[in-house]
């Protein structure tokens, strides 16, 4: 079609193209993340909408609700892998996994509904050995990292098994955030600190004000 000026006009918009894609994937996520803090029971259309895009574009990158939460469980999983030899360089190794525990169970404060496709997907790796979940590995690995350190110094016992910690800490997603969840999943990682505690570890009440 031409206009006055003889210029070929496009009437069609233009195709999408791979970078459309990718930034209406991460504004998907960032929505879905927000609107999932807020409430477990938020509906995929409210997220769309709240992205900025369409349904059908949501679908096309997330066919299902749990392809969306374990997305996001993927990518601050990752976020918490890199983050345990980051704190082993800021702080003794007590006060590192102190810390990155603290970070677990705020990450594990989502709401309830989406928390049990998380847990449901945790407890699933670790009792298959994590064949189909490549978080797995590396997670356990992060962990061990800070269990090695303490162990070395003394701070917390030899010989710990860093699986048998990950079931431990998979309980923070059964916590009802609505329960008074923060305060209980604080209480939560004192009694697994406090289990894995070596011999020269400082008293509870030293260490938090090491903290």
């Amino acid at each position: 079609m031409l206009d006055g000026s003889l210029t070929p006009v496009n009437t069609l918009p233009p195709k999408p193209t791979r970078k459309d894609a990718l930034d209406n994937r991460e504004r998907i996520l960032s929505a879905a993340r927000e609107a999932f803090l807020a409430s477990g029971e938020v509906s995929l259309t409210a997220i769309a909408k709240k992205a900025g895009v369409g349904i059908g574009t949501l679908y096309r990158h997330f066919p299902t609700r749990k392809a969306l939460v374990l997305e996001l469980y993927g990518h601050d999983i990752q976020g918490l892998i890199d983050l345990a030899p980051a704190m082993l360089e800021r702080y003794p190794p007590l006060v590192a996994l102190r810390r990155w525990l603290d970070q677990v169970a705020s990450y594990a404060r989502l709401k309830y509904g989406v928390a049990e496709i998380i847990h449901a997907a945790i407890i699933h790796a670790a009792t298959n050995g994590g064949r189909d979940d490549e978080y797995y590995e590396p997670f356990l690995a992060a962990i061990a990292t800070l269990l090695e350190a303490g162990s070395a110094d003394g701070t917390l016992k030899s010989g710990l098994d860093p699986e048998d910690v990950l079931l431990q800490l998979s309980v923070l997603w059964r916590i009802d955030p609505a329960q008074g969840g923060t305060a209980r999943g604080a209480r939560v990682l004192e009694l697994i600190v406090d289990g894995l505690r070596g011999r020269t570890a400082p008293p509870a009440g030293d260490r938090e004000r090491s903290v």
